[in-house]
């Protein structure tokens, strides 16, 4: 069943990665152009040519970031599988993408956003990146431990309640967490304002495209392989196959 669920996860990467690459050319680009416009006329000729940056190596990091966000993706809705209540495979698929963004990429995103060239001191790029991949690990952790608090406390307090106290638990931790880490204010006074917004809201605008397509393609190959093993079985007859609501197929009498 893991492969089957990689497989998945592989195949809704590709297509996530191939948006991302198409939102990243319109909304992201034009951003890191004025962005690097900026910073003139470098003092020497780069290795890789800003037209190739932009198109082939663009196309190449959104398609290698989507299959392996992908395959992570499938082995955690692996692992989520039959965990999830009676949600059915779309919506539980819709639900673990949300929960995986918002502990992934929105919630470290609002203490360390994302910044355009010309922003920042190349000789702290390093300290930047480990506080930033530090805050995410951080994020998963106490997304998980959340969800393992919510589920112990389902029996006692019900799983609408339980559910609440375990994103409560997640959003005032993290919200500590973000406090105690270091701040990182390196934006000269002199960068326009506008291009630093549209930048931002750009680059989470992208991110927005890739999981959502992320968790909808595997959502839908996840739909359709359930209903297809289904109508396979001997003596099911097309029509007669109704979804419970935890997504596994079963028989009208």
């Amino acid at each position: 069943m893991t492969r089957t669920f990689l497989v998945r996860g592989l195949l809704a990467g590709l297509f996530a990665g191939l948006v991302g690459f198409g939102f990243a050319l319109v909304f992201g680009e034009p951003n890191v152009d004025a962005a690097i416009a900026l910073e003139g006329v470098p003092a020497e000729t780069p290795l890789v040519s800003r037209d190739l940056q932009s198109t082939a190596g663009l196309l190449t990091a959104s398609l290698g970031y989507g299959l392996a966000i992908g395959g992570l993706f499938g082995l955690l809705s692996a692992v989520a599988y039959g965990r999830m209540g009676r949600l059915g495979p779309r919506a539980s698929s819709a639900l673990l993408a949300g929960a995986a963004f918002t502990a992934v990429i929105l919630v470290p995103f609002l203490k360390y956003p994302a910044n355009p060239p010309a922003v920042g001191h190349p000789d702290t790029i390093n300290e930047r990146t480990s506080l930033y991949l530090i805050l995410m690990a951080v994020s998963l952790l106490l997304a998980w431990v959340s969800v393992l608090t919510g589920r112990a406390l389902a029996p006692r307090l019900g799983a609408w309640n339980a559910a609440l106290a375990g994103g409560g638990i997640y959003l005032g931790s993290m919200l500590v967490a973000g406090l105690v880490m270091p701040r990182v204010d390196e934006v000269g006074e002199d960068f326009p304002a506008s291009l630093l917004y549209d930048f931002r809201v750009s680059s989470l605008v992208i991110q927005v495209a890739i999981w959502t397509t992320l968790g909808l393609v595997f959502g839908y190959l996840s739909d359709r392989d359930t209903h297809g093993r289904a109508a396979r079985r001997p003596g099911v007859v097309k029509g007669d196959i109704a979804e419970q609501p935890t997504g596994v197929p079963t028989h009208h009498s």
